[in-house]
């Protein structure tokens, strides 16, 4: 499999590009981790989002990008990472990230990151240059923690 990644600002968005990275998202943080929460938390429309099709036309990875202060005040972010069930194992989390990560510097310029990781991905976001900068907390009943990027 084959993926090709774009990143829209939310205006640009397609009625295609909406529909899947919303049940992308809904498919694996709230049915596959069993996690009631708002997803719609009004960020989306001040976001770029990174979207990963296949040549079909499936929806196997998404990204949203945050300029700082809309996630954090000192800090752009990247969020709601996530790939679908059937991508996974083949890379392309990291391709996801390699490519989020240029273009949040494309976009906002080159700048500190910081996310909130969940805490099982600590590895697989420090091989991409994330480090541990505070302490972990539950966020909707999942273990997390701070990292950045400097």
């Amino acid at each position: 499999m084959k993926l090709t990644f774009t990143c829209v600002f939310f205006d640009e968005l397609t009625l295609k590009e909406l529909y899947d990275s919303m049940v992308l998202r809904q498919e694996i943080f709230v049915v596959e981790q069993n996690c009631a929460f708002l997803d719609a938390d009004g960020k989306d429309q001040e976001a770029y989002h990174c979207f990963g099709y296949e040549a079909e036309g499936k929806l196997h990875a998404y990204t949203r990008l945050l300029d700082k202060g809309m996630a954090y005040p000192e800090y752009a972010s990247i969020g709601r990472v996530v790939t679908s069930a059937a991508s996974r194992g083949g890379g392309w989390g990291r391709a996801l990230m390699e490519y989020s990560i240029a273009q949040l510097y494309e976009k906002f310029g080159q700048q500190p990151i910081k996310i909130g990781a969940q805490e099982y991905l600590k590895k697989f976001y420090g091989s991409l240059g994330f480090v541990q900068c505070g302490e972990g907390y539950l966020e909707d009943g999942i273990p997390h923690i701070p990292m950045l990027k400097d």
